[in-house]
């Protein structure tokens, strides 16, 4: 196993990102297999997304085809058009008459101008390339970590430092243990990662950490977001990929202090590939099981994340890596 959400057999993860020249950002596609449900649950005040309303369990499509994490902030959504147009090349999508209508849905995280040019975000055509790179992976393919995707712009704790990507996988007990559940995140938090490291979980509730002792320009004013894909290879349906995009929240509020601000735009989507059936084996239904290991798999995912990331400098910005997971 690679530990990362690309153990769940099925889903691959294609990256791109420019750095330099005005650039540090980048996109993260998630690809299912066809046939994938999916879901959401925003939890963040200041979320920049698009198609999440498709995404309630009482809409007409179920199934996703692709999810697009970007930088960028609203703008770079545009990069959703982008991998919907490569897998309408791919002939994947939801089918009508007129043809396939692919359903991608995104969210961005604020790393406008941390390059040096506000106007260098991701395009459409970066989009495109993140899907085909998606396409063209190996199944189990490990996931490029820390200034990648998504995540190559990304910053926490106040913009003191640097986020990324990180990707992480656990499996079921027992008659369930063929089920895989894996979590990738781009973390560009508001706040700090708790933990000393991706094995460590804290017991005691953290302190707040400290603010900035000075205002930051209104160009560092910190919009942040954490973004999350949860996937699982298990039978689930759709109000159960609901609930467990909405459980895999509690792991990102055991990473970081704080999460869910009024400024953050935190996002977790949850994919379920339907191989495995689930089994009864007790009292406890095994999809609470499942959940349980979502969250804690998201929680895994940002910390790797954070020890994953690499210092940058730019005209606009020096992130340091964090130094509590070093």
């Amino acid at each position: 196993m690679t530990s990362s959400i690309t153990d769940v057999p099925g889903i691959k993860v294609g990256q791109v990102q420019r750095i330099g020249g005005g650039w540090l950002s980048g996109v993260t596609v998630v690809l299912p297999p066809p046939g994938t449900i999916g879901s959401v649950h925003v939890g963040g005040g200041g979320p920049a997304t698009h198609e999440t309303d498709a995404l309630d369990p009482t809409t007409l499509v179920p199934t996703v085809d692709a999810v697009v994490l970007t930088g960028g902030s609203a703008f770079g959504l545009i990069t959703a058009h982008g991998a919907q147009r490569w897998l309408e090349e791919q002939d994947r999508g939801f089918r009508t008459d007129a043809g396939v209508v692919p359903i991608v849905p995104a969210a961005a995280i604020f790393d406008l101008g941390r390059g040096g040019d506000a106007k260098a975000r991701p395009t459409e055509q970066m989009g495109y390339d993140a899907a085909a790179a998606a396409g063209a992976s190996p199944d189990f393919a490990p996931v490029q970590r820390g200034n990648a995707g998504a995540g190559t712009g990304a910053a926490l704790d106040y913009q003191r430092y640097k986020g990324g990507v990180g990707s992480a996988s656990l499996r079921m007990s027992g008659g369930n243990s063929e089920v895989v559940i894996g979590a990738i995140a781009v973390v560009n938090a508001a706040g700090a990662p708790v933990g000393l490291g991706t094995e460590q979980v804290s017991r005691s509730a953290p302190a707040l950490p400290p603010l900035p002792t000075q205002a930051a320009p209104p160009s560092q004013a910190p919009l942040n977001t954490t973004l999350c894909v949860v996937a699982t290879n298990a039978v689930l349906d759709p109000a159960q990929v609901k609930r467990t995009a909405s459980a895999s929240h509690a792991g990102l509020a055991r990473a970081l202090n704080p999460s869910h601000t009024l400024g953050d735009g935190d996002v977790v989507f949850g994919l379920a590939t339907g191989e495995k059936q689930l089994v009864q084996e007790g009292p406890v239904t095994p999809v609470l099981e499942l959940q349980i290991l979502a969250a804690e798999a998201v929680r895994l995912a940002i910390l790797d994340a954070v020890a994953s990331a690499e210092a940058v400098e730019t005209p606009a910005v020096v992130l340091a890596k964090h130094p509590d997971l070093t």
